[in-house]
């Protein structure tokens, strides 16, 4: 399936106005099953849906590892998941327990378990990062996204370790793109715990539940962070730098985790 459409616009310029093709960003409805019970449905760009679906439900705390699930199985066409666990999962709870909505990307609505959510160990992992890595892995993020280059519609994010990055991912939600990180680390038994998370978009709250789940240390973006996030993020004791443009950043956390290079 692709993941831009064609359309024919009017192209306003300095006072001239012609018809031109533009492409724009496929935003495609997602539902996922487990154990035969309808879940969530996710607006999505229609790629890496098997790593959606697994990330979105790791994210979630629904399930732990890739051993609980039996099988996966994605029906593009219909824009649907369904996936079979081995051990039971306490759906109900999940579904209707106490949630709160938070901030989500495009019409798509996120809900999380704020309260379970908060009981995430406090991470002390001792990865760290010099200042100018952290400068040359965000140049080679910011030249990756295609697909944002050909619409301008979609957030990026990537995972990498202090000198190269290992996984990326586009989508028109960022809490999909980094789900989508998530679950390919699962399925290719990735480590997460040693790694850097890399973000196109403004990092919420649910973003530091998301990676520090899956004890993600360092956190950096182009863009900033919320109040909401920058507590937690304290709390649990992830380091979170954000405004990564040239050679300049805002480190909003640091847990010694970011060593400064000095000229």
């Amino acid at each position: 399936m692709t993941n831009v459409k064609k359309v024919g616009i009017q192209k306003v310029s300095e006072g001239s106005c012609e018809e031109v093709e533009d492409l724009l960003v496929v935003e495609y409805p997602f539902t996922i099953f487990v154990n035969d019970s309808e879940f969530i449905t996710l607006l999505c760009t229609p790629e890496g849906l098997d790593y959606l679906a697994l990330g979105f439900l790791a994210s979630e705390g629904v399930i732990k590892s890739i051993d609980q699930i039996d099988t996966i199985r994605i029906e593009e066409e219909k824009g649907q998941a369904y996936i079979n666990t081995n051990v039971p999962l306490g759906l109900k709870e999940k579904l209707y327990g106490k949630r709160t909505i938070t901030t989500g990307c495009g019409k798509g609505t996120v809900f999380y378990n704020v309260l379970d959510s908060l009981g995430t160990q406090r991470i002390n992992s001792t990865t760290n990062i010099t200042s100018e890595s952290i400068f040359n892995l965000v140049n080679q993020f910011n030249k990756m996204s295609k697909l944002f280059k050909d619409t301008g519609g979609v957030h990026s994010c990537c995972l990498c370790n202090d000198k190269e990055i290992i996984l990326f991912h586009e989508d028109v939600g960022r809490h999909n793109a980094l789900d989508k990180i998530i679950g390919e680390a699962m399925i290719k038994d990735i480590r997460l715990d040693d790694k850097i998370l890399i973000s196109s978009g403004r990092i919420s709250s649910e973003m530091i539940i998301k990676t520090s789940k899956r004890g993600i240390p360092i956190i950096i973006s182009r863009s900033a962070p919320t109040n909401l996030s920058y507590n937690i993020a304290k709390d649990l004791g992830v380091t979170l730098v954000g405004f990564v443009r040239g050679k300049r950043m805002n480190i909003y956390n640091d847990e010694n985790r970011v060593l400064i290079s000095t000229n």
